[in-house]
């Protein structure tokens, strides 16, 4: 899992790519220790070909942004965007493809959230599966309280690689979730907050531990 945490000790050999994605071309420098060094994988490219860009706002989280093809593609459409990562190598790639590309974003470290201090109209994750269940949920499931009323997450997972489970939790907690494509294995999850839902299931939380003999007393 070295591409995902600490890779300071591999070896370096950056090279870069260009590929075409929604009819922008677009340059990415890549390294060994990083997520697809190839080239854009299916997954991504699956994921930014497939989301409605008229329905996000302006602020867009890019989690765990790798080498940066999700997040330079949002900044190409001006959008305002944060790429955070834990592997320093993919930080300092997301910063060589933005200028590549001449578009601006604010690259940080973050572990899953712990760096991030602000709410989103659209977070959007490819998850590490190889970093295991706890981080995937984490990424995904925890993106609730960092989206505002009516922000979107987008997540592209393959669906024999907990897709299925992983949808099936997102939709206890959205009341929107929907699966917006399936093809050659993956899935594209897209779910939308809607603050009235969220009243709702706290309300029904609250309703569920109240000791109703306590309220009604004698009567």
């Amino acid at each position: 899992m070295g591409q995902y945490f600490d890779n300071d000790n591999l070896p370096s050999k950056i090279r870069s790519y260009s590929c075409f994605i929604r009819d922008k071309k677009y340059i990415f420098n890549v390294d060994i220790g990083v997520f697809s060094k190839s080239g854009l994988d299916f997954g991504t490219r699956l994921l930014l070909e497939n989301i409605n860009l008229d329905n996000i706002e302006k602020n867009v989280l890019d989690l765990g942004c790798g080498y940066g093809p999700v997040g330079v593609f949002f900044a190409s459409y001006g959008f305002n965007v944060d790429m955070v990562d834990v592997n320093k190598r993919a930080l300092h790639l997301s910063k060589m493809n933005l200028e590549e590309n001449k578009v601006h974003a604010n690259v940080f470290y973050s572990d899953c959230y712990k760096n991030v201090e602000k709410k989103y109209s659209c977070i959007v994750v490819n998850p590490p599966i190889r970093a295991g269940k706890k981080v995937v949920e984490e990424m995904c499931l925890n993106s609730i309280n960092y989206l505002d009323d009516n922000g979107y997450i987008y997540i592209v997972i393959r669906k024999d690689m907990g897709g299925k489970s992983l949808f099936e939790k997102l939709s206890k907690i959205y009341k929107e979730s929907k699966i917006i494509i399936k093809k050659s294995g993956y899935i594209v999850i897209c779910c939308e907050k809607c603050w009235q839902f969220i009243c709702v299931v706290l309300l029904i939380n609250f309703v569920d531990i109240i000791n109703w003999s306590d309220v009604w007393g004698e009567y």
